[in-house]
């Protein structure tokens, strides 16, 4: 049988608590970056979203202005239009 001494038992405890520490600080680290990584993506993702929203809001401005314009001519054409009805009568 062999004898372990005091101090090599509080030697080995040691050690193993050491290891234990390090591979809790790993796996601390680890779950650190892959959350800022997802970070990062989910930033990203957020960036092409407004970036789609601001060319969709710029479109729909150009379309309104268009449009805007569109019934301006119309307007115009059906007071012409009117004009010319009352000078017929």
């Amino acid at each position: 049988m062999d004898a372990t001494t005091w101090p090599g038992t509080v030697l080995i405890l040691g050690l193993w608590f050491l290891a234990l520490i390090l591979l809790i600080g790993i796996a601390a680290t680890v779950l650190e970056f892959r959350k800022l990584k997802i970070s990062a993506a989910v930033q990203e993702d957020l960036r092409q979203l407004v970036r789609r929203y601001e060319q969709l809001a710029e479109n729909t401005l150009d379309a309104q202005q268009r449009m805007a314009n569109d019934l301006s001519e119309l307007r115009t054409r059906a007071a012409s239009i009117e004009q010319i009805l009352r000078t017929v009568e």
